[in-house]
C-alpha cells in the first residue's frame, strides 16, 4: 500500500497547498473532511496526520473538532494554527483568544534544537501567521519548542506519542524554510520515504478511471486549456475511443483558440470531437449583465444547455469528465459551512441538473495547477498545451468588468493576443504563472495626432505564483511594458490607455473579477 498522509480539513483555504507540499516531498498526500471516523481513517493505514488550520475557534459551541479516536491510532500528528488549537482543547490544554492577534510575518525563535520538527534549521526563522487565538496552557506531556513575540507555544511537542502543534503556517510561500519544516515532519517523524512520483499518479488514476468506467463511454467538456487538455489525455489513455471531447465556442475564447483546439485535438491526436459554436447564445444572455458572480452562473447555466444539445449528436454516454482542480473546488464551496466565506462560485463545480442523467469523472480534482503541468508532460501532451497559462472557465467574460459586448470582447480580445505575443517573443510567457489583459469599464481623455480621444482602459495583469492560493505580481521590465502599452494603444481601436496592477493575493485575487 502507498505511503501516504491524511490531512483532516477545517475550513482552511491553504488545506490544499499542506497537500500539494506534502506531494511535492514524493509522500502521497488525502484530504478528509475533519470529523472523518477514526476507524475509517485507520483503515487507509497512514503514516501519519495532519489537522488543518480554519477559521473557527475551538472554543466556540459549534467548533469542528475531529474523531477523539484519532488520538489511538499511534500515528505522528501534527496540528497547524486550529490544528494547533484542536490538539491544545482535546488534550486538556486551554484556548483563549490572544491580547494580540498575529497576522503575517514574524520571527520565530526554537527554544529545544532537540526536536525532530526542527532539525538542520536555524535558531531563528521568519514565518506567517494567521490567527486570533492562542495555546494559553499546555495539555499534559507537552512542551513549548519554539516561540514569537507573542507567543510562548507558537510550536510544542509530546515527543513521547509524536504529537505536534504549529502556530504559524508552514505550507505557505511566506515561511520561507516551512518546507524543511514539513520535511522533517514526513520524513524523520512518520518514517515515510520518497516513493510517490507522477509516473505512479498516472497508474493510478487509469486504474481507477477504468474501474469507475468499465465499458461505459465517456463524454468530455473540452477548453484547449492545461486542464481540459491534460484530463483528456489521461482519459484517452484510460479508456481510448470510450471517450468523446466537446468543444463549445462560448465567443468568450481567446484569439485564435476554436481553430486551434479542432486542429490539435481532432486532426493531431485523433480524439472523438464535436463542435459546437454557440457564441451568440452566450453574448445574448450576457447583454447589461455587470455583476461578475450573474455573469458566472449564466456562463455555467448557457454552457449546460448548449453542451445537453451537443451531447445528442455524440452519442449516448453515461459519464460526464471534467477538468476540475484543487483551487477550482475550495475557491467554490463555504468555508467552514460559512456561505459568506466563499470567495467564487465555478461552473465546473457543484453537479449537474437533474435532467442530465451523467455520473461525473474528476480526474485531476485532486491536483494543483504545477502537478497538472507535470501530469501532462508525463502523458506526452507538447509544451505548449502543457505550460499555456490559466485561464478562467467563463472566458473573457470576467476579465471584462461590466457590461459584455461584442465591441468590448474584440477590444480585449486584441489587447490580450497582443501581450501574450510579446511575453513569447520576449522570454516571459512561460517563466510566469500568468499574464494577461482586463478591459476596465472606465473611459478617459486622450489624444492622438490631433485629435481629442475617449477610450477604454486596459489593465495588464502579470503574476507568479506556484498553486494559485497566492500570487505576487511580476516587475516586467520597462522596456518590454512599454512595448506593450504602444502596440496595444496604436493597434487596438477604442484604447488610449494601459495600466499595470501591482497588487498581490491576497489581498486581490488573480483574476479581477
Amino acid at each position: 500500500m502507498t505511503e501516504q498522509i491524511v490531512i483532516l480539513d477545517f475550513g482552511s483555504q491553504y488545506t490544499q497547498v499542506i497537500a500539494r507540499r506534502i506531494r511535492e516531498l514524493s509522500v502521497y498526500s488525502t484530504i478528509l473532511p475533519f470529523n472523518t471516523p477514526a476507524d475509517e481513517i485507520a483503515a487507509m493505514k497512514p503514516s501519519g496526520i495532519l489537522l488543518s488550520g480554519g477559521p473557527s475557534s475551538v472554543y466556540a459551541k459549534k467548533a469542528p473538532l475531529p474523531d477523539p479516536g484519532i488520538f489511538d491510532l499511534n500515528v505522528p500528528i501534527m496540528g497547524i494554527c486550529y490544528g494547533l488549537q484542536t490538539l491544545g482543547k482535546l488534550l486538556g490544554g486551554e484556548v483563549e483568544p490572544c491580547s494580540k492577534r498575529e497576522f503575517g510575518k514574524s520571527q520565530l525563535q526554537v527554544v529545544d534544537k532537540d526536536s525532530l520538527l526542527f532539525k538542520k534549521l536555524p535558531k531563528n526563522l521568519q514565518v506567517w501567521n494567521s490567527h486570533g487565538d492562542q495555546i494559553t496552557k499546555l495539555p499534559p506531556g507537552f512542551k513549548a519548542i519554539a516561540k514569537t513575540e507573542n507567543s510562548g507555544f507558537a510550536a510544542i511537542e509530546n515527543r513521547e506519542k509524536g504529537w505536534f502543534g504549529l502556530q504559524f503556517h508552514p505550507e505557505v510561500a511566506h515561511t520561507p524554510r516551512g518546507k524543511e519544516v514539513l520535511t522533517n515532519f514526513v520524513h524523520k517523524v512518520c518514517g515515510c520515504s520518497n516513493s510517490w512520483s507522477m509516473r505512479k499518479y498516472v497508474d493510478q488514476a487509469v486504474e481507477e478511471i477504468q474501474e469507475q468506467v468499465g465499458n461505459e463511454k465517456v463524454i468530455l467538456g473540452l477548453s484547449g486549456g492545461v486542464d481540459s487538455s491534460v484530463a483528456a489525455a489521461l482519459l484517452h489513455k484510460a479508456i481510448g475511443d470510450q471517450l468523446t471531447c466537446i468543444f463549445v465556442n462560448n465567443g468568450l475564447l481567446r484569439a485564435r483558440e476554436a481553430e486551434a483546439v479542432k486542429d490539435l485535438f481532432g486532426s493531431h491526436f485523433k480524439i472523438k470531437l464535436v463542435y459546437s459554436n454557440a457564441s451568440r447564445d452566450f453574448l445574448s444572455k450576457l447583454k447589461g449583465v455587470t455583476d461578475p458572480e450573474k455573469k458566472r452562473k449564466i456562463i455555467g447555466n448557457t454552457f449546460i444547455e448548449v453542451f445537453e444539445k451537443a451531447t445528442k449528436r455524440a452519442g449516448k454516454a453515461r459519464f460526464l469528465a471534467q477538468g476540475t482542480l484543487y483551487p477550482d473546488v475550495i475557491e467554490s464551496v463555504p468555508i467552514a459551512g460559512n456561505p459568506a466565506a466563499m470567495i467564487k462560485s465555478h461552473h465546473n463545480v457543484g453537479g449537474l441538473p437533474k435532467r442530465m442523467k451523467f455520473e461525473l469523472v474528476e480526474p485531476l480534482k485532486c491536483l494543483f495547477k504545477d502537478e497538472v503541468r507535470e501530469l501532462g508532460l508525463e502523458l506526452g501532451l507538447p509544451k505548449e498545451i502543457v505550460y499555456r497559462q490559466p485561464f478562467p472557465g467563463p472566458g473573457l467574460a470576467v476579465r471584462i468588468l461590466g457590461d459584455v459586448t461584442s465591441k468590448r470582447l474584440e477590444i480585449l480580445r486584441n489587447s490580450d493576443a497582443i501581450l501574450i505575443e510579446e511575453m513569447k517573443s520576449n522570454d516571459w510567457y512561460y517563466k510566469i504563472w500568468q499574464s494577461f489583459a482586463v478591459l476596465l469599464p472606465v473611459r478617459s481623455v486622450g489624444v492622438m495626432g490631433d485629435e481629442r480621444t475617449y477610450d477604454y482602459t486596459i489593465a495588464i495583469r502579470a503574476v507568479e505564483s506556484q498553486d494559485g492560493m497566492t500570487a505576487d505580481w511580476v516587475k516586467l521590465p520597462y522596456d518590454l511594458l512599454e512595448k506593450i502599452s504602444n502596440r496595444i494603444i496604436n493597434e487596438v481601436k477604442g484604447v488610449n490607455r494601459v495600466c499595470l496592477d501591482i497588487s498581490s493575493k491576497p489581498p486581490a485575487t488573480i483574476e479581477w473579477e
